[in-house]
């Protein structure tokens, strides 16, 4: 079993990425695969998935990525060709809420997420993840960077709790794109 590969990325498919590491090309499925560069170096966590017929590596940018991935393959009816698109299209911080949450209609957003597995996801991790809290002084700093941008103070708490990342430059550019929306 990996825990991660260090390497260069090589190629970058529409599911896919190529991790090069001493000279071997790992084909590793990833959720965002253009969030890398090629010729870049990238610490990826993988999960190796064995099947009869099959040999993959699934791949991730944190720890906490992979960690809850993990979690939503243990779920009745969900495998890993579900649970990867949850995790392109979700933060990992709305999905643990969403599931902390019993929010349903959140859950069912994603593709080939219906109304019974998306209450078995709930069934089965609600309460069971811990989610990577964001300190007090890093929401006070997201707030006034916000605030400082021209939003609304009514807007900005509307998405702050939404927002789940780990430093203050990827937490007010999830932000953004929240109020975008």
């Amino acid at each position: 079993m990996y825990n991660y590969i260090k390497g260069i990325v090589t190629d970058i498919e529409s599911n896919y990425i190529t991790l090069d590491n001493n000279g071997v090309g790992y084909l590793i499925y990833t959720s965002s695969p253009y969030s890398f560069n090629i010729d870049e170096e990238y610490k990826v966590y993988v999960y190796q998935n064995v099947k009869e017929d099959e040999i993959s590596l699934y791949g991730f940018k944190t720890k906490e990525e992979k960690d809850l991935f993990l979690k939503l393959i243990e779920v009745k009816g969900l495998g890993c060709k579900m649970a990867l698109p949850m995790l392109a299209l979700g933060t990992t911080g709305g999905i643990v809420d969403a599931i902390e949450r019993e929010n349903i209609l959140y859950l069912k957003k994603f593709p080939k997420i219906g109304d019974k597995v998306a209450r078995q996801i709930i069934l089965d991790l609600k309460g069971k993840l811990v989610s990577t809290p964001v300190s007090t002084v890093e929401n006070t700093e997201l707030i006034e960077a916000l605030k400082g941008l021209g939003y609304k103070a009514n807007d900005v708490a509307k998405i702050v709790k939404q927002v789940k990342d780990d430093t203050l430059e990827n937490q007010i550019k999830e932000a953004l794109k929240l109020l975008l929306k």
